[in-house]
């Protein structure tokens, strides 16, 4: 009497993982997303590993867990895979308050953002 079970949110051969609360703003996060679409996992966890931008630290560990989410729990082989989306979009906005000369204040915008990286398992002769 338990509940139906939930489709799959991605393919056959694909594997999901999403960061959802990433402290930084979403244009940063996209630049850092940019650099790793369509390319293999290998080569991506190289350039966030070497980047120079500091979103690519928590990209790096939003994509290992698409790369163990693909290997552990849907049995893809982990040397075919290649990073087919990696999507960015607005989180939660904290706001915050900085005082001011003559008795005023400021608002202060602190924006997360969210990561959505799918890794799909390539055929050989498709790679």
């Amino acid at each position: 009497m338990s509940k139906a079970k939930s489709p799959r949110k991605v393919g056959e051969k694909e594997a999901l993982s999403v960061g959802t609360q990433i402290r930084g703003s979403a244009q940063k996060l996209g630049l850092v997303a940019a650099l790793i679409r369509n390319k293999p996992v290998g080569q991506a966890m190289n350039i966030l590993q070497f980047s120079t931008k500091g979103m690519a630290i928590e990209a790096r560990k939003v994509l290992a867990s698409a790369i163990a989410n693909a290997e552990n729990n849907h049995n893809l082989d982990v040397d075919s895979l290649v990073v087919s989306e990696a999507s960015v979009g607005k989180s939660i906005v904290m706001k915050r308050f900085a005082t001011r000369g003559r008795g005023k204040s400021t608002r202060i915008l602190k924006p997360f953002s969210r990561l959505r990286i799918v890794v799909r398992e390539m055929e050989e002769e498709e790679a």
